[in-house]
């Protein structure tokens, strides 16, 4: 069985820990993008995408989340499979009809997420699981005909429609990325070190399991990719009709 090919839109400003981290977490052939750059894939000939988290927010004015928006907003259109993580959840939102907003907090640290048990890209995950969170902004309009996957007390925390799947926590962290992560935020003197105290190895190990995601969505692709070749290799085969006049 072939590897599947994977467009990663990295939105992480440069950050090292972004790459390591989803090379070691997506077991497929990967087209890494720097999209803060602008750029983005010149084409579509991938089974799947996936979009990074970033420091930026989806409703800013910038010109390369504009580049972005449009390759994925056509790749949806071309049923092409999509798992965004923090930013890339609210941006898959934001492209979908959804709405991203400030909360007004922010919520860091390893957090208790609960999902509906309906959805395979949950599957094997505990109903209440712990994940590292890491965001202000927020989705706060689910697009239309979509569905919630997970929650929390601050905000939607997975969503699915169609062949598009957010979700706003951090699978893919290390303890080291957290502890990266945390050091460059403005955080008080006594919530810096709060946070910090909770990263520690037995936090990491209990928050693997939410890790599930990246295979599941793989998974998910492999499936939808062999029906798309099955259908098309059908209609190849399929005869011509018949044509002619009465």
């Amino acid at each position: 069985m072939r590897h599947l090919r994977i467009a990663v839109l990295n939105a992480a400003h440069q950050d090292k820990n972004t790459t390591r981290n989803f090379r070691r977490e997506l077991d497929a052939s990967l087209s890494e993008f720097d999209a803060t750059d602008g750029t983005v894939p010149d084409g579509f000939d991938y089974d799947g995408a996936v979009v990074t988290g970033s420091r930026s927010s989806v409703y800013w004015d910038e010109e390369w989340i504009q580049s972005v928006k449009a390759w994925v907003d056509e790749a949806i259109d071309r049923d092409i499979p999509f798992l965004g993580i923090c930013w890339g959840h609210q941006l898959l939102a934001d492209v979908l009809g959804g709405t991203v907003d400030d909360m007004g907090v922010y919520e860091v640290g390893y957090s208790e997420i609960e999902h509906t048990g309906e959805s395979r890209l949950f599957e094997g995950i505990d109903e209440t699981f712990t994940a590292f969170t890491s965001h202000s902004d927020a989705v706060t309009e689910l697009p239309p005909g979509s569905e919630s996957l997970a929650k929390n007390e601050y905000s939607n925390h997975g969503f699915r429609k169609d062949r598009v799947f957010g979700v706003q926590f951090h699978p893919e962290y290390d303890t080291k990325t957290a502890r990266d992560l945390v050091h460059r935020k403005d955080l008080s003197d006594d919530r810096l070190e709060s946070i910090l105290a909770e990263i520690t190895d037995e936090n990491y190990q209990r928050s693997c399991e939410a890790k599930l995601v990246f295979e599941n969505f793989l998974e998910y692709v492999r499936e939808v990719t062999v029906g798309d070749e099955t259908a098309e290799a059908a209609s190849h085969d399929a005869p011509a009709e018949a044509s002619g006049s009465d």
